[in-house]
């Protein structure tokens, strides 16, 4: 009986042993397209994770019809439309505080907040909003590939608060992630399921 029982725990030791080398041989998730070599670990995990918000962003804007884009679901709440120019106006203004200036285009300054309200309430096409949201997770990869493992630690004034750089990518992920959840309650509300759900 006893040898029974050690021959079982031997044969389903060799069972997991053979299992965790498997997964031990398995790929890791590829980094993101703009990831550079230099690209702080930690950073490039966060972009990882914001690569498939954004292509849910940017799926969820196509799935809303144009005539749904001046929805809210009450009064001094933010539109379809002003949701998806503010993810894409935060996209540009937080690598503005690491350093990265917005592009000339967007109007967006780092010292004149107003700047950011006047982006947001643009009367866009649905087709326009859609390429200001491509564009500035663009940007914003492109911005975040930059930072090096020393640039973590280094300090940035975030809202007037002197802030580690790390904390403003962390802050910048999880802020997409609200409006992610916003954006799915917002079409769900209309009756639109998000594409990846169905």
């Amino acid at each position: 009986m006893k040898y029974a029982r050690v021959a079982t725990l031997a044969v389903c030791a060799a069972a997991f042993a053979g299992s965790a080398m498997s997964l031990g041989a398995q790929a890791a998730p590829a980094a993101p397209k703009a990831a550079l070599p230099t690209t702080a670990p930690l950073v490039v995990t966060l972009m990882r994770d914001i690569d498939g918000l954004a292509g849910k962003m940017v799926d969820l804007a196509k799935a809303i019809p144009a005539d749904k884009y001046d929805w809210r679901p009450s009064a001094g709440a933010r539109s379809v439309r002003e949701v998806m120019l503010h993810v894409a106006s935060d996209n540009y203004l937080l690598p503005a505080l690491a350093g990265t200036t917005a592009p000339a285009a967007t109007g967006i300054k780092l010292t004149d907040f107003k700047s950011v309200e006047a982006y947001e309430k643009r009367p866009l096409s649905r087709d326009s909003v859609i390429v200001e949201l491509q564009r500035s997770f663009t940007h914003l990869a492109n911005a975040m590939a930059k930072t090096q493992t020393s640039n973590l630690t280094e300090t940035v004034n975030m809202f007037g608060q002197k802030s580690p750089v790390q904390d403003l990518w962390i802050l910048t992920t999880t802020h997409l992630h609200e409006h992610l959840g916003q954006s799915i309650a917002y079409a769900r509300s209309n009756s639109i399921t998000p594409p990846w759900s169905k």
